[in-house]
């Protein structure tokens, strides 16, 4: 049963909406719900594109430390391992995952927020890796992803200090896509993925499979798999329209193949 999140299918969008306050805290429980939801999406066929958010004043502040506090020291790099993992598979989800975020995106709850795909934040909203302040270190795998974005200089300041950066900060260091006011998340978020689910899913899962592959050593392994999807991709009814679209001056019509 799940309790500490609440899945939805809108057309061929996907809604994972945390609700576990007052902080949406990502204890165990919450992690092993957000793993069977990835379960049920990927087995659903009419989603295209997902957005995870968040429930009352923040989107995530963060790991449940207190269940940290309540294992053994055997268990603290499981615990670890299991968030990672997690993340992991978000990175590497075969359709676009969109983290619409507002009010705080803290520790686990950033990390989760930069192993999605694309992100919307709200300009006053708070995005840092507080745990050197509480003598700890982040441990969803947020020292990995966190210089892929704003940079080696940035995250040794970001994680050393533990301070946050804003969400319009967020943007002007790459962190985030779009900075908006807390008004217009939700608008400017189904925008966005609108045009997401109007692509042909072929196309979009070549891509999600291609881009990863920057965060590589296998460059040349990439650029040869890029040159064997396009030969698939252009074969394919969805190309074939998005081309004819184009050459006619129109909005394709794509079906999935």
């Amino acid at each position: 049963m799940v309790d500490h999140l609440v899945y939805q299918v809108e057309g061929n969008k996907g809604l994972i909406t945390f609700n576990s306050p007052p902080a949406n805290a990502l204890s165990s429980k919450l992690l092993d719900e957000l793993s069977h939801t990835l379960d049920q999406m990927e087995k659903n066929p009419k989603v295209k594109a997902i957005v995870i958010r968040g429930e009352g004043k923040f989107f995530s502040a963060g790991a449940d430390i207190k269940e940290f506090t309540q294992v053994d020291n055997d268990d603290y790099t499981s615990l670890a391992k299991k968030g990672q993992q997690i993340f992991n598979r978000i990175e590497h989800f075969h359709i676009p995952i969109v983290a619409s975020i507002h009010g705080a995106a803290l520790g686990g709850g950033l990390e989760l927020a930069m192993a999605c795909h694309l992100r919307i934040v709200t300009k006053n909203a708070k995005l840092g890796l507080p745990e050197t302040t509480l003598g700890i270190i982040p441990g969803f795998g947020g020292t990995q992803r966190l210089p892929r974005y704003v940079g080696l200089p940035k995250a040794y300041e970001m994680v050393l200090t533990g301070d946050p950066i804003s969400g319009e900060e967020a943007v002007q260091w790459q962190l985030a896509n779009y900075s908006v006011s807390e008004e217009e998340l939700e608008e400017h978020t189904e925008k966005l993925v609108n045009r997401l689910v109007d692509k042909s899913r072929p196309s979009v899962q070549a891509v999600m499979k291609l881009l990863p592959y920057a965060h590589t050593s296998q460059f040349q392994k990439g650029v040869d798999e890029e040159a064997t999807q396009f030969g698939h991709i252009f074969g394919t009814d969805g190309a074939k329209e998005g081309i004819q679209a184009f050459i006619e001056k129109r909005k394709p019509n794509f079906k999935d193949e």
